[in-house]
């Protein structure tokens, strides 16, 4: 599907600093000084229309959340959110996840939450998948000792290769579902695509992996 491209975006971010980091790269080591106190971060890579960070953030108030989006015509629904919600614990950063080590250093955040990525079903663009090694290596560089990724998709392909591509960088799997919607897990909140491929009756897979 084609992204609608949205002229205006550029500026209605840089009108809203306090919502969309400028300078994310000035707290690389010392984010308690942009949220002002010591709770633990989560970073949602790929963010999208801002829902899931935005819903996390009201839940758990004692966690500051950090949404991560590159595309501004998408971020700015987000930002949309953001705006009304008026939540302390929630930022959102226009940047590309692959420069995840500018903006973090080792221990900065405690958990990363990957939504529906791009599967990339091409073997020539499998570098690209989130899951894959080089990117569980950039993770790793930015977490906490034993932090966590949550993953969540409806790509069964995907899904395969993201249990092996965590098996084989060693991570230890807390969590595994087949079929999220219709199993016990408690406390899922939903993102815009996951809404509307579990309502065509897609399965959602989802797993937790620890370092």
């Amino acid at each position: 599907m084609r992204l609608r491209h949205k002229p205006w975006a550029r500026e209605k971010i840089e009108n809203y600093p306090q919502y969309v980091i400028p300078n994310p790269e000035q707290f690389r080591g010392n984010w308690s000084a942009l949220f002002e106190n010591n709770q633990p971060i989560h970073i949602e890579v790929g963010t999208g229309k801002g829902r899931f960070v935005t819903e996390m953030a009201k839940a758990n108030p004692d966690i500051n959340y950090i949404g991560i989006e590159l595309q501004e015509s998408v971020i700015v629904a987000a930002l949309d959110r953001l705006i009304e919600a008026e939540l302390p614990n929630v930022k959102l950063m226009n940047t590309n996840g692959e420069d995840l080590q500018k903006f973090f250093a080792r221990a900065d955040v405690e958990r990363v939450y990957l939504n529906f990525s791009d599967p990339w079903p091409k073997n020539r663009h499998e570098k690209r998948r989130l899951t894959h090694e080089s990117f569980l290596s950039l993770y790793e560089k930015i977490l906490i000792k034993h932090g966590e990724i949550h993953f969540k998709t409806d790509n069964r392909g995907l899904f395969e290769y993201s249990l092996v591509s965590f098996s084989k960088y060693g991570l230890r799997l807390k969590y595994v579902s087949l079929d999220l919607h219709n199993s016990d897990f408690e406390g899922n909140i939903m993102t815009e695509y996951e809404e509307k491929f579990s309502s065509k009756g897609h399965p959602i897979y989802r797993c937790e992996v620890k370092y």
